[in-house]
C-alpha cells in the first residue's frame, strides 16, 4: 500500500522537511501542499489523500475547520486527518477529535514517531500522543458542544452486548492486546468486533468510535474538579 499524504501547514520550510522525511519512505508520497485551511480542503477534493497532516493554526480557514469540511464531505470517507501542532492543549484535543481527526501529535515528535502515526491513522487505528491522556479526552467529550453528537443513543441498540463492551474498553483506552486479554478472546476477534461497530455506527475510525462512546454515554465519566 503506498499511502497518500497531503501537507497543510502554512511554514513553507515545514512543508518542504516533510516532503522530504515522507517522499524518502517507499510506502509513503506527498500528493500536495496547502498553507492555509481552505486549500488543504480544496486539494483533498482534488487528490483524495489517504491522510492529511493538518497544522491547526493557519491563516484564514484554520486546521480545525478544515479537519470538519474534510471528515463531513461523503466524497472524503476515505481521507484521514492526523493534526500536528504545537498547541497541544486540552481545548485544542477535544476539538480536533470532535472534527473528525483521527489522531494528534505535537510538533515536537521525532521523524520515526511522526512516519508511524502516519501508518497509524492510515490504517484505520486512532492515534494520541502522551500529552493528549484519556482522562482529558474524557473530560472534554463528557460535555460536547452542541450540535456535536455523532450518534443519539438509541443507535447504539444495533450492537450485540459483545460489541458495547469492547467499544467501551477502547474508549477506556485500551489496545487491542489488553482487551483481547480482559475477555479472553483473540486480538482479531477484538478487531473485528471493532470493525462491525465501527461500520454500524458509521464512524470513520477508532478515534471516532471513542468519541461516540462519550456521547452517547456508553462510557460516563465525571470531570475531573
Amino acid at each position: 500500500m503506498n499511502i497518500k499524504v497531503l501537507l497543510a501547514d502554512d511554514q513553507a520550510l515545514l512543508r518542504a522537511t516533510f516532503r522530504i522525511l515522507i517522499d524518502s519512505c517507499d510506502d509513503m508520497t506527498v500528493v500536495g501542499e496547502a498553507s492555509n485551511g481552505r486549500d488543504a480542503v480544496q486539494l483533498a477534493r482534488v487528490h483524495h489523500p489517504d491522510v492529511v497532516l493538518m497544522d491547526i493554526r493557519m491563516p484564514g480557514v484554520d486546521g480545525l475547520a478544515a479537519t470538519s469540511a474534510v471528515c463531513s464531505d461523503p466524497d472524503l470517507s476515505a481521507t484521514r486527518v492526523l493534526i500536528l501542532t504545537t498547541f497541544e492543549t486540552e481545548d485544542y484535543v477535544a476539538q480536533a477529535l470532535r472534527a473528525g481527526a483521527s489522531g494528534f501529535l505535537g510538533k515536537d515528535v521525532t521523524a520515526d514517531t511522526l512516519l508511524a502515526g502516519l501508518r497509524t491513522v492510515a490504517s484505520g487505528e486512532a492515534l494520541l500522543s502522551p500529552g493528549a491522556t484519556r482522562s482529558l479526552i474524557a473530560r472534554f467529550l463528557t460535555s460536547p458542544a452542541p450540535g456535536s453528537r455523532l450518534a443519539p443513543p438509541e443507535r447504539l441498540a444495533d450492537l450485540t452486548v459483545r460489541e458495547r463492551q469492547v467499544m467501551s474498553l477502547a474508549a477506556e483506552g485500551r489496545s487491542n492486546s489488553e482487551i483481547a486479554e480482559d475477555l479472553t478472546v483473540s486480538p482479531l476477534t477484538v478487531r473485528t468486533h471493532i470493525h462491525r461497530a465501527m461500520t454500524k455506527l458509521g464512524a470513520r475510525d477508532r478515534a471516532q468510535l471513542v468519541v461516540i462512546a462519550y456521547q452517547t454515554g456508553l462510557v460516563e465519566v465525571t470531570p475531573p474538579a
